[in-house]
C-alpha cells in the first residue's frame, strides 16, 4: 500500500526527516490499544449504518488477525508509515483491499492517538496500584515483626528522639498510601473517551460515542473536541504521581543506604540486592537502593519534559505532542521495576536490633523528655528548655551521659529535679508518646491494625 499521506506532495520525504518524524520505533507499544480502539470504532460504524455490518465484521476480523501477527512477531513495522496507526491500517489494506479504507471514516489520527494513550494509562495504573500495595504489605509485615525494636528518630540527620522501628516503617506505608490515592485520582481523570472528536471539530456522521466508550471501558466521553485531541493533562498528572512515588522510594533508598553503612550498622542488605567492588572484595554495596535513588531523576526529567512540550502549544493538535510517549513509557518501566525491586529489598533486609537500641540510648536523646519532666512539675516549657540546654552543655563538657549525672548535679540547674528523674529511660520515652499518631507501643499497635484493615478492605485498590 502506498502511503496516502504523501498524496498532497510531489517530492518524496527527505530520508533523515522521515526518520526524525517517525514514531513507530516507540509507539508500536500501543498496538493493543490502537487495535482495540479500531475494533470498537468499526463495530460502532456498522451499528450506526455508516458502513455495512458485513464490512464492519470483515474489518474486525482483519484487525484481530493483525494483532495476532504482532504478538507472534510476524508483523513487519515500516518507518516510512510513521506511526502505529498507519502501520496497522496499511497491513489491513494488504489483507482486505479497499474496504480497509472505510475504517478511518469519522475519525482522525488526532483522536485515535488520544484514545490509545488514555487506554494505555488506564491499563497501567491498576498494576501500579497493586505494586504499591505489595510494597505496603512488605512494610507492614516487617513492622509487625519488629514491634519492640527501638531506634533513634532523626531530624537534620541528628539523633532526636527514640521511636519504634514499626512506627518508622509505617511512615513509608502512609506515603505509599497517598501515592495510591493520587494514582486513583489520576485514573478518574484519564477515564475519558475522546474518539469522535475527529481532527479537532467533531465529525459529520451520526456516531454513538457512548457506545464506543462502553466498548472500551471508559466511564464517560469528552465534552469538547478541541480539548480532547490536544489534552495531555492526564499524562502530566500521571508523570507527577509517578515522580512523587519515586521521591518516596528515593527517601527510603537514602535511609537503606545510610543504615547499611558501618557508621550506622542498623541493617544488612540481602545478598540478592547488593554488589561488591571490582577491586575491594570486602565491600557490600547497596547498589539497588542507590539505583532507585538515581532513577528518580529520570522520572523527574520525564515530568519536566511533558510540561515543557505543552507549555507553548496553541490549540489544538500539534506534532509536538508526539513527544508525550517516550517519557511516559520510560516512567512506567522505571516505576514498575523500582517498586518490584524495593519490595524485594524490604522483604529481605535484616534489621540489626542491638545497634539500633544502642544508638537510641546514646548521647543526649532524652533531653526533650527532661524538659517535659520539668513542665509536668510546673515550669513553663521555654524555661524548661533553657534549663535542660544548660544541663546538656555541662554534661558534654564533663563527658558524661545524662543518666550518669548525680542528683546534686541535676539540682544545680533546677530544684524541681528529684529521684524520679532516673525513671526517664528510652523505653519510658517511647511509651510516653501515647497520643494518636505517636510512637507509643499502644498507638503503634493500633496503627498496625488500622493499616492491615485498610489493606484488606475490598475495593481499596482499583481506581474507582
Amino acid at each position: 500500500m502506498a502511503n496516502y499521506l504523501r498524496d498532497r506532495f510531489e517530492k518524496e520525504p527527505d530520508k533523515l526527516a522521515q526518520a526524525y518524524g517517525a514514531s513507530i520505533p516507540f509507539d508500536r507499544r500501543l498496538y493493543r490499544q490502537d487495535i482495540a480502539g479500531s475494533i470498537a470504532h468499526a463495530r460502532m460504524l456498522g451499528r450506526q449504518g455508516i458502513i455495512s455490518d458485513k464490512e464492519a465484521e470483515f474489518i474486525i476480523m482483519g484487525l484481530v488477525a493483525i494483532r495476532k501477527e504482532i504478538e507472534e512477531g510476524a508483523f513487519v513495522f515500516r518507518t516510512d508509515l510513521e506511526d502505529i496507526h498507519m502501520n496497522i491500517e496499511a497491513r489491513l489494506a494488504e489483507k482486505l483491499g479497499d474496504v480497509a479504507g472505510k475504517l478511518h471514516t469519522a475519525r482522525s489520527r488526532n483522536d485515535q492517538v488520544a484514545v490509545d494513550v488514555r487506554l494505555f494509562v488506564k491499563e497501567t495504573i491498576p498494576g501500579l496500584l497493586e505494586q504499591l500495595s505489595g510494597l505496603q504489605w512488605a512494610l507492614l509485615e516487617r513492622a509487625e515483626a519488629h514491634k519492640d525494636v527501638i531506634l533513634p528518630g532523626y531530624t537534620h540527620l541528628q539523633r532526636a528522639q527514640p521511636v519504634l522501628l514499626a512506627h518508622h516503617l509505617l511512615a513509608y506505608f502512609e506515603m505509599f498510601q497517598r501515592d495510591k490515592e493520587r494514582f486513583q485520582d489520576c485514573l478518574r481523570r484519564t477515564d475519558v473517551m475522546p474518539l469522535g472528536s475527529g481532527a479537532l471539530a467533531g465529525v459529520p456522521y451520526p456516531l454513538d460515542r457512548q457506545y464506543v466508550a462502553e466498548q472500551l471501558g471508559f466511564s464517560r466521553i469528552s465534552e469538547n473536541s478541541i480539548d480532547a485531541v490536544s489534552d495531555r493533562d492526564f499524562i502530566v498528572e500521571f508523570q507527577s504521581c509517578a515522580s512523587i512515588a519515586m521521591m518516596h522510594l528515593s527517601r527510603l533508598a537514602e535511609e537503606l543506604v545510610l543504615w547499611s553503612t558501618a557508621e550506622f550498622g542498623f541493617i544488612e542488605m540481602d545478598d540478592a540486592y547488593a554488589t561488591t567492588s571490582s577491586i575491594m572484595p570486602q565491600k557490600k554495596n547497596p547498589d539497588m537502593a542507590e539505583l532507585g535513588r538515581g532513577k528518580t531523576g529520570r522520572v523527574y526529567g520525564n515530568l519536566m519534559g511533558i510540561l515543557t512540550v505543552l507549555k507553548g502549544l496553541p490549540l489544538s493538535y500539534n506534532r509536538d505532542l508526539q513527544e508525550d510517549k517516550e517519557g511516559l513509557f520510560d516512567t512506567v518501566d522505571t516505576l514498575e521495576a523500582s517498586l518490584g525491586v524495593f519490595t524485594g529489598m524490604i522483604k529481605t533486609v535484616k534489621f540489626n536490633k542491638a545497634p539500633m537500641r544502642s544508638a537510641a540510648g546514646s548521647g543526649y536523646i532524652l533531653a526533650t523528655d527532661l524538659a517535659d519532666y520539668l513542665v509536668k512539675k510546673g515550669l513553663p516549657f521555654r524555661q524548661a528548655h533553657g534549663v535542660v540546654a544548660g544541663l546538656v552543655a555541662q554534661a558534654i563538657r564533663e563527658g558524661k551521659p545524662l543518666d550518669k549525672l548525680a542528683l546534686e548535679e541535676y539540682r544545680k540547674f533546677s530544684p524541681l529535679f528529684g529521684e524520679d528523674v532516673y525513671g526517664i529511660t528510652v523505653e519510658a520515652s517511647v511509651a510516653g508518646r501515647n497520643v494518636p499518631g505517636g510512637t507509643g507501643p499502644g498507638q503503634v499497635e493500633e496503627a498496625l491494625e488500622r493499616a492491615r484493615k485498610r489493606m484488606t478492605t475490598p475495593d481499596r485498590v482499583g481506581g474507582e
